[in-house]
C-alpha cells in the first residue's frame, strides 16, 4: 500500500490569473464601467465583484441584467469591452506581480512541480507576457480552448492533461467561488485568495502569498489529502 505522503504528491500548481498572479479587477472594473457608461447601465464596483472568476460572456450578462440584446449585439458588447481592457493591459507590467508570487514559482519551479496558468480570460497569454512571467509557466489555458467556463472543471482538467498529471495531484490557487467550486468539480486540491465570505470553500484561505513558505502550504495541503483521495 502507498504511503500517505505517496498518496498524497503535489504534482502541479494551477493558477487563476485575475488577482491571483495580478490585480487586474481594476483593470476590468474600468473597461465595464467605460462600456455600462456608454450604454446607459448603471454600474457599480459591487456589481464588479459579482463578476469575479466569470468567463466574458457571463459577465456581460451579469451587466445586463435582463436587458433583452441580440446575439449581435452580445458579441459587439464583448469584443468592445476587450478592447478597452487590452488598451489598458498595456500598462501592465513586472512591477503589478502580487506580493509572494515569484518567491513561490521559484521554489516550484527548485522542487520539478509543474506549473499552469488556468484562466477564463482569452487575454491570459497576454498578461502572461506583460509580467514576464513566461519562463515559470509550463502550461497556459484559457477561456479559448473549452467549452464550458467555471465553475465547471474543464479548464483545471484541460491544464492538469497538458501537464500530464492526475487531477488528484493537482492543487489550484483561486481568488473567486466559481474557481474554487471548478477546483472541487475536478478532484483538485485549492487555495484560496481573499476573504473567507468569498473563498471559504476552498481547502486552505490566504490574503496573499507574502508571508508564507511552499514547504508550509505543502505540508498543510498533504493533511487535506485525505478529503480529496
Amino acid at each position: 500500500m502507498k504511503g500517505f505522503r505517496e498518496m498524497a504528491r503535489i504534482g502541479a500548481v494551477i493558477f487563476d490569473l485575475d488577482g491571483v498572479l495580478t490585480d487586474t479587477a481594476e483593470l476590468h472594473y474600468q473597461a465595464w464601467k467605460r462600456l455600462a457608461d456608454e450604454e446607459g447601465i448603471p454600474f457599480s464596483r459591487e456589481l464588479n465583484e459579482r463578476m469575479r472568476g466569470l468567463s466574458r460572456r457571463d459577465s456581460l450578462l451579469v451587466l445586463l441584467n435582463g436587458r433583452e440584446v441580440s446575439e449581435e449585439q452580445i458579441h459587439e458588447l464583448m469584443e468592445r469591452k476587450n478592447a478597452y481592457y487590452r488598451e489598458l493591459l498595456k500598462g501592465l507590467t513586472p512591477a503589478h506581480i502580487l506580493p509572494g508570487i515569484l518567491p513561490l514559482l521559484q521554489a516550484l519551479q527548485e522542487r520539478g512541480i509543474r506549473i499552469a496558468v488556468a484562466s477564463a480570460s482569452r487575454n491570459a497569454r497576454t498578461v502572461v507576457e506583460r509580467l514576464g512571467l513566461e519562463a515559470w509557466i509550463d502550461v497556459i489555458v484559457d477561456g479559448n480552448m473549452v467549452e464550458r467556463p467555471k465553475p465547471a472543471p474543464d479548464l483545471f482538467l484541460e491544464a492538469a492533461r497538458r501537464l500530464g498529471i492526475p487531477p488528484s495531484e493537482c492543487v489550484v490557487v483561486e481568488d473567486a467561488a466559481a474557481g474554487i467550486a471548478a477546483a472541487r468539480a475536478a478532484g483538485m486540491r485549492c487555495i484560496g485568495i481573499g476573504p473567507p465570505e468569498r473563498v471559504g470553500a476552498a481547502d486552505l484561505v490566504l490574503s496573499d502569498f507574502s508571508n508564507i513558505s511552499w514547504s508550509e502550504l505543502e505540508e498543510q495541503l498533504i493533511q487535506l489529502s485525505t478529503s480529496i483521495e
